[in-house]
């Protein structure tokens, strides 16, 4: 079981970088799957520039096809995603628009940061994870500007988070066995 942890900011000095951070290692510590951090900064993916709807498949660029295999290898997906104005970021959302069946039938959970702990942003994520067939958890962790407290309660939560996440993700490979 293979799980993305997607850092949805590109933001320079963003707290959203630790965060992602203390989610991987926080995973990592599991037995039930891997975690990997997918930063977006660092994938640098244009403004969405393939000519064809992604729903199609064909995907004209090298930078796509690129993205489109690294997605794919995945069961699930941990979005760490700051809010910005009642939302989350535009290079996320780029990024989720490049493709489409490499997203369907998976599963996805949330850390959300800012004023509210990102639930407006994570909110308005889970309504575009819906149109690409991603299956979201209900148990989300949520940080107040980004905040990490020491101690356990903060573990504990992400880790009732990933129990969701790993179950769903692994039911669904079978949704994903039969549609192949």
């Amino acid at each position: 079981m293979r799980i993305a942890v997607i850092l949805g900011s590109t933001r320079p000095g963003r707290r959203s970088e630790a965060v992602a951070q203390w989610v991987v290692n926080v995973a990592n510590a599991r037995t039930d799957a891997s975690f990997e951090l997918i930063d977006l900064a660092d994938v640098g993916l244009p403004l969405l520039d393939e000519p064809v709807p992604a729903i199609f498949g064909e995907y004209a660029h090298a930078h796509t096809r690129a993205w489109a295999s690294r997605i794919a290898q995945y069961d699930g997906f941990v979005f760490v995603t700051p809010e910005y104005n009642h939302s989350f970021s535009a290079a996320l959302k780029n990024a989720l628009d490049y493709l489409y069946a490499e997203w369907n039938d998976k599963a996805a959970g949330f850390v959300g940061l800012g004023g509210n702990g990102g639930l407006r942003a994570v909110e308005q994520l889970r309504l575009v994870l819906a149109e690409l067939k991603v299956a979201t958890v209900r148990t989300q962790v949520a940080l107040g500007r980004g905040e990490l407290q020491e101690g356990l309660q903060q573990d504990e939560q992400l880790n009732a988070m990933l129990d969701e996440l790993v179950a769903w993700a692994s039911a669904l490979r079978s949704v994903r066995a039969v549609a192949a």
